[in-house]
């Protein structure tokens, strides 16, 4: 039997090094996790895409770079986009999320987030939506999410534990895990160690993990040079790692 649970988690690139691609290409991606041919989920329409900017804010700003980066890039989707400040933009937030192809949440707090899904009811929402075969992805804030946690900055400048996250996954999840500006690979694998955070995966700048159901099927990376690590306690008190096989993205689409 098929499984139609899809998740696609990645870390965006927080800085550009003279890359030939660019963070648009891991939303290309997402969406070509979309079943195009699934007359029952599609018909004869275009791509449905539901944005979900609660990690920033509902930002204003962030809403219209979107807008105008999907009519420009792909003008194949029918773009909504889904705010919770001040109430909720559409009259029925279920009804509405199990309508698309693709949830896209943006990164930002993932502490503030999650609570304000959890007050809205969003984390029933989005499992029933995932085990519809609606395709859930994020970027940062948006690939923790789906996970059990990850270190964050949400709490202050330093890296800190967050436990709370929707455990759609079974795993933890580290983004940014090359970051040179804050210790995110060496938190990461600490608090694996001491059993803080569940084992899991981590992603460098640019990496992202599609998951099928909860297993992961690949990881993808916009750098040749990034990779994805599996990170476990190794029974002792430390950590132990992998490097997962990571495939390079073609180029540019748009």
């Amino acid at each position: 039997m098929v499984d139609h649970r899809q998740i696609f988690a990645f870390s965006g690139l927080l800085t550009r090094e003279g890359d030939r691609l660019e963070g648009w290409h891991l939303i290309d991606h997402a969406l070509s996790l979309v079943h195009p041919a699934d007359p029952v989920r599609r018909g004869d329409r275009q791509t449905r895409v539901c944005y979900v900017p609660t990690a920033v804010g509902d930002s204003a700003e962030a809403i219209r770079s979107h807008r105008e980066t999907f009519a420009r890039r792909r003008p194949d989707v029918d773009l909504t986009v889904l705010t919770l400040f001040l109430q909720p933009s559409v009259p029925d937030v279920r009804a509405h999320l199990l309508e698309q192809d693709l949830v896209l949440v943006e990164g930002g707090s993932v502490v503030n987030l999650m609570a304000v899904w959890r007050a809205h009811g969003l984390p029933a929402i989005l499992r029933e939506c995932w085990e519809a075969g609606v395709v859930l992805a994020g970027a940062s804030a948006g690939s923790i999410c789906w996970h059990t946690g990850g270190p964050t900055d949400s709490f202050g400048d330093d890296l800190a534990p967050f436990t709370d996250g929707l455990g759609l996954l079974p795993f933890s999840n580290g983004v940014h895990d090359d970051f040179d500006d804050q210790p995110r690979r060496a938190t990461y694998r600490r608090l694996v160690a001491e059993g803080v955070l569940d084992a899991g995966y981590a992603g460098e700048d640019g990496v992202g993990l599609h998951y099928v159901g909860t297993r992961l099927h690949e990881a993808v990376t916009l750098r040749p040079r990034s990779t994805a690590w599996w990170v476990e306690p190794d029974g002792s008190g430390g950590w132990r790692e992998e490097r997962v096989p990571t495939r390079a993205l073609g180029g540019p689409t748009g």
